[in-house]
């Protein structure tokens, strides 16, 4: 068996070889596509914290040992997590008059995924993935916005923002979700409870936070994050010369 995890991972993109024929084999074989489906179980039912290679066994009913035959480690799991996850958003065609738009959506695909897999997020913001449904996701990304005449290292660094914007949500989402689950943990309030608080703060230290009380606490999770990401898309500098411009001027 591999040892080098360069090795592991090759293995995954070359031909797989022809198993030889059995009569009659005892039960479904290990591979990296049914450890991935499990994962996701893992994580769908009890959250990313409960993801560990023992959780795994138990759903495909079998040993630490042929997990670890397909597997490097936790790491190279989280990157097989991040492409299954990236292999079902759905890239357009790049238009150069609708980018932002489209920038936005796949934004958005991401986002509804990782709120599939509660903390799952936190695969993509541990790693730098190569996993080639990740690399075909931020190739989509690089193409939109280079065809929104964006300067290329602009859209490069762009891109990653977006990206850590996207995951950063999600798993705020996510841990949110998971302590509105257990009782004792009466830190997540209501938008009421929070004007009552906000308001009832001394005006002399808290001006602004009481004037604004309806505002700070206004919008749902989605609305805020189609204000944020765009602040981001819509502020981009378009054409050849604006990001080396701007980084010139610091």
């Amino acid at each position: 068996m591999a040892t080098d995890p360069k090795q592991y991972r090759a293995a995954r993109h070359a031909q797989p070889a022809t198993p030889p024929a059995s009569a009659a084999p005892r039960r479904t074989p290990i591979t990296v596509e049914r450890i991935t489906d499990a994962a996701l179980q893992v994580v769908a039912d009890e959250g990313y914290d409960a993801l560990t290679v023992r959780a795994i066994t138990k759903v495909l009913g079998t040993s630490p040992s042929s997990i670890y035959a397909h597997i490097v480690n936790m790491a190279d799991l989280d990157d097989l997590l991040v492409g299954r996850l990236c292999s079902r958003v759905v890239l357009p065609e790049p238009d150069p008059e609708n980018w932002r738009e489209q920038i936005h959506d796949v934004c958005a695909q991401l986002r509804d995924q990782y709120l599939r897999y509660p903390g799952s997020s936190r695969a993509a913001l541990a790693i730098v993935s190569t996993n080639l449904e990740a690399l075909r996701v931020s190739e989509g990304m690089l193409a939109i916005l280079l065809a929104g005449g964006i300067e290329a290292r602009t859209a490069a660094w762009a891109i990653d923002a977006l990206a850590l914007y996207v995951a950063g949500y999600a798993l705020e989402a996510s841990m949110v979700q998971r302590r509105r689950k257990h009782p004792d943990d009466t830190w997540v309030e209501s938008r009421e409870e929070l004007l009552r608080r906000f308001r009832a703060l001394p005006e002399a230290t808290y001006p602004n936070t009481r004037r604004h009380a309806d505002h700070l606490t206004s919008g749902d999770g989605h609305q805020r994050f189609d204000f944020a990401l765009g602040l981001l898309i819509d502020n981009l500098p378009t054409g050849p010369d604006h990001g080396v411009t701007r980084t010139a001027a610091r």
